[in-house]
């Protein structure tokens, strides 16, 4: 079967017409378009009026050599890859050939799966710088949401669907993966955009005082309220309010909670009268509801009421396609703050990047280039520049005869190193909370230190 038509256009040159008619037959089989030229004059009349992504010469020709015509290529066509073919095969040949930038070496003679693969190759590199270098004016989206692969533009299409109705919405994913982001752009995208957009984390208050952030107080209600203060609830009145961590509330507040969302109205701590407020209520939370409801830990009655609209965020390593893409946005953001040219990434460092496993998700990433473009003096980040985790990922020859403990603590290491030695960032990535984060670096320190 003839493999799908492919937008990639190629430029042969080669002297011998017996080759071009080859390669070009068999390049044009694979769906590319290819143009030839039989000498480096030619193909120079030819790359002024035309745009190639890729230009694959030969090495020896008369005149100009193959070499010439790569260096030009380098210093003049910055979109476009360069791969050198040659009867001629030395090793100073080759490292010739890369010095210039020739992306691909291949001597000849060669088959045809040689040729198809080392073509995949370049374009596979020029694919990536070109994704790296898109600027986010080019894809646009909804309020800040950087991405264009497949399951970013299902998430984009629920949250049109979810901005469209006052229903309530739970939003799931991962520690990292933009929860917050996704309720933003559902409440700006809504009729309820003027009105304020209220972000509460639950797990960060003190459950006995979540009550009184969420709903005020009276004045006299308890000791120190000195005043009447309004709560979350009622500044975000008209607008829309942000639960994030929900399955973090205890027991009390989820009662509580379920009468908000059912008669539309809150009770003041202290107070007797309840207050009408009009506020559409967004959830999010890392962990499964329905195993904490099943567990007895989360109201179901709840859970169905919040869970009117579900959107599931998907992780970083799921998303591989807009790795790229969010590299080169917060490369430019960081470096705008600091007032500096944002770094470029050299082709092997974008290829650690883009493999690397993100346990933190998008957050992990953000830190990272946050911290390459503050610390790296050059003009380009190398491999070198990467955190240490990512560097070295050799494989680790431990098979399954391991404890929970040495697992869950090999885990707690990655993130801690991922996220600089952040304890706070490492337990929300980790979906605890600081004092459980203690309590197992401690259990760590305990089980490594000498007896």
């Amino acid at each position: 079967m003839t493999p799908p038509p492919k937008k990639e256009r190629i430029l042969v040159v080669d002297d011998a017409v017996d080759t071009l008619e080859v390669l070009q037959r068999n390049l044009a089989s694979q769906g590319y378009v290819v143009f030839t030229a039989q000498n480096v004059p030619e193909a120079l009349r030819l790359l002024e009026d035309t745009q190639v992504d890729l230009v694959i010469t030969d090495l020896k020709m008369p005149g100009a050599s193959g070499l010439d015509l790569v260096r030009y290529v380098r210093e003049n066509l910055a979109d476009t890859e360069v791969m050198m073919i040659t009867g001629y095969a030395t090793v100073e040949g080759a490292v010739q050939a890369v010095k210039q930038g020739a992306e691909e070496y291949l001597s000849k003679p060669f088959t045809d799966e040689e040729l198809f693969l080392a073509v995949r190759n370049a374009l596979d590199k020029l694919r990536m710088r070109r994704a790296a270098q898109v600027s986010s004016e080019d894809i646009p989206p909804p309020h800040g949401i950087i991405g264009s692969s497949k399951v970013v533009r299902e998430v984009f299409g629920a949250i049109h669907k979810a901005a469209s109705t006052p229903a309530t919405v739970l939003i799931t994913g991962e520690s990292g993966t933009g929860k917050e982001l996704v309720a933003r752009a559902i409440h700006y995208s809504s009729p309820r955009a003027s009105p304020p957009f209220v972000p509460i984390n639950c797990g960060a208050i003190p459950h006995e005082l979540l009550e009184s952030e969420l709903f005020g107080y009276v004045k006299g209600a308890f000791t120190g309220a000195a005043t009447t203060r309004a709560g979350f609830f009622q500044t975000a009145d008209g607008g829309t309010i942000f639960l994030d961590e929900i399955s973090e509330t205890s027991p009390a507040m989820q009662v509580k909670l379920l009468r908000v969302l059912q008669d539309k109205e809150v009770f003041m701590l202290g107070s007797r009268k309840p207050e009408k407020v009009d506020v559409r209520i967004i959830a999010a939370t890392n962990k499964n509801l329905q195993a904490l409801v099943k567990k007895q830990s989360f109201r179901e009655d709840l859970y169905y009421r919040l869970n009117v609209i579900t959107i599931d965020l998907p992780p970083l390593r799921e998303r591989n396609d807009d790795i790229l893409l969010l590299i080169r946005h917060f490369a430019a953001k960081y470096a705008e703050e600091l007032g500096k040219p944002a770094p470029r990434f050299s082709d092997e460092a974008l290829e650690v990047l883009k493999n690397y496993h993100w346990p933190g998700n998008v957050r992990e990433l953000e830190n990272v280039i946050q911290r390459l473009v503050l610390m790296v003096e050059q003009d380009t980040v190398e491999v070198k520049d990467l955190p240490s985790l990512m560097r070295f990922q050799l494989p680790k020859e431990q098979g399954l005869a391991r404890t929970l403990a040495e697992v869950e603590a090999e885990h707690i290491r990655n993130v801690l190193a991922s996220v600089n030695g952040n304890k706070t960032k490492t337990a929300e990535i980790l979906g605890i909370d600081r004092k459980t984060l203690r309590e197992k670096l401690k259990k760590m320190e305990e089980s490594e230190s000498p007896q």
